[in-house]
C-alpha cells in the first residue's frame, strides 16, 4: 500500500508496538479508518518497520472491515481481540470551516475493553518502542492493560491526546512520568503544565518544566500550521511549518510522531528529524482523511521544492 525509500527513512527495521483505540471517523459526507494509535502503526509500517497493534474490535461487519484493512497497510492484527459484547468503535468527526476537526467518541466500545494476554505481553518486551495514548484509558479494563503492558516496554512514548471528558489530570500525569518519549500539542502542553503546578508562561519554559519532572528525555510539541519543537537530549530543535491549503488535520499529528519515532530511533540527526515529521504532518493535513499514501519522491519535493532532480 505505501513506497518505502530507505535513503530518506534511513530505515534499520524497527520492531514497534502501538496500543489503543481502533475505530471508524464517521465525517459528514463519508467514513474513514482511523484512531490515533492505528494511524500511528499504519504511517510507522509505511516506513518499512516490524508494526503490530494491540486493540479490540466488535463482533460485526465494521470490525471484519476494520480488520482486512489493517491486514491490507502490513500491520500485524493478530493482537487484535474481537469482543462479541461492545461494538466496534465509533467517532463523529466535525470540521470547521477552517478544516480543524472535533469529535464525539461513542462509548463503551470494544476499545474499552482490552484484556491482558501474555502474547501482548511478550510483543511488547520484545520491542523496541511502545507507542501509547491517553484517550485508550477512559475505561478501567483497557487502562490496567495499558499500565501492565507500560511496566513491561523498553521505550515508552506517549502521545498525550487530551478528549474531553476522558481524562484527569492525576491520570495523565502518571503516564507522563513512565515514558521516555512524550508528545503534546501546544494548548495540551500549557494545560498540563498547569496540572503539574507550572507557573510559566512560554511553550519553552513549560517544555522544560515537564522535562524536569518526567523521565523523558526526548519531549515534542507540535504547534499546527507553525510547526514544531523538539526538546531531545537536553537540547531544542525547532521547524516553523510549511505553507500549505488544509483539508483536513485528522491523523496529521499521528504521521508527525510516526515520522519522528522513526527517524529518531534510526539515530538520525534531531533536526532532520523534526523537518521531516512535520513534512510529513503537513502533507497529511493537505488530503483527505488521516492515512493518505504519501510517495517518497513527494516528500522529498514537498521538502525541497527547488532541489536539483
Amino acid at each position: 500500500m505505501y513506497l518505502l525509500d530507505c535513503t530518506i527513512i534511513e530505515c534499520n527495521m524497527l520492531k514497534i508496538t502501538c496500543f489503543g483505540e481502533v475505530l471508524w471517523d464517521v465525517f459528514p459526507t463519508h467514513k474513514k479508518i482511523g484512531g490515533a494509535p492505528l494511524n500511528v502503526a499504519i504511517r510507522l509500517q509505511s516506513f518499512g518497520n516490524d508494526v503490530t497493534i494491540i486493540s479490540a474490535v466488535g463482533n460485526d461487519k465494521r470490525g471484519d472491515n476494520l480488520i482486512d484493512f489493517i491486514k491490507e497497510s502490513g500491520v500485524n492484527t493478530e493482537l487484535i481481540q474481537v469482543n462479541s459484547e461492545y461494538k466496534t468503535g465509533k467517532v463523529k468527526v466535525m470540521l470547521n470551516d477552517k478544516g480543524s476537526a472535533s469529535y464525539d467518541i461513542m462509548f463503551p466500545r470494544a476499545w474499552d475493553k482490552i484484556e491482558l494476554q501474555n502474547n501482548a505481553i511478550e510483543r511488547v518486551k520484545e520491542s523496541d518502542a511502545f507507542v501509547f495514548g491517553s484517550l485508550v484509558a477512559r475505561d478501567e479494563q483497557s487502562k490496567e492493560t495499558l499500565l501492565a503492558l507500560i511496566e513491561t516496554s523498553k521505550y515508552a512514548v506517549f502521545d498525550v491526546n487530551l478528549r474531553k471528558p476522558y481524562y484527569t489530570a492525576e491520570l495523565l500525569i502518571s503516564l507522563l512520568k513512565k515514558a521516555d518519549f512524550i508528545k503534546f500539542n501546544d494548548d495540551e502542553l500549557f494545560e498540563i503544565s498547569r496540572y503539574m503546578g507550572s507557573k510559566y508562561n512560554s511553550l519553552e519554559q513549560n517544555l522544560q518544566f515537564i522535562a524536569n519532572n518526567t523521565k523523558a528525555k526526548s519531549i515534542c510539541v507540535t504547534k499546527g500550521r507553525h510547526g514544531a519543537v523538539l526538546l531531545h537530549q537536553e537540547k531544542l530543535f525547532y521547524n516553523s511549518g510549511y505553507e500549505i491549503n488544509v483539508v483536513d488535520t485528522v491523523g496529521a499529528g499521528d504521521s508527525f510522531l510516526a515520522s519522528l519515532i522513526s527517524k529518531l530511533l534510526n539515530n538520525t540527526n534531531p533536526q532532520e528529524a523534526i523537518d521531516f515529521a512535520c513534512a510529513v504532518g503537513a502533507l497529511v493535513a493537505q488530503s483527505e482523511g488521516a492515512n493518505p499514501i504519501l510517495k517518497i519522491e513527494d516528500i522529498k519535493q514537498f521538502m525541497n521544492p527547488v532541489a536539483d532532480k
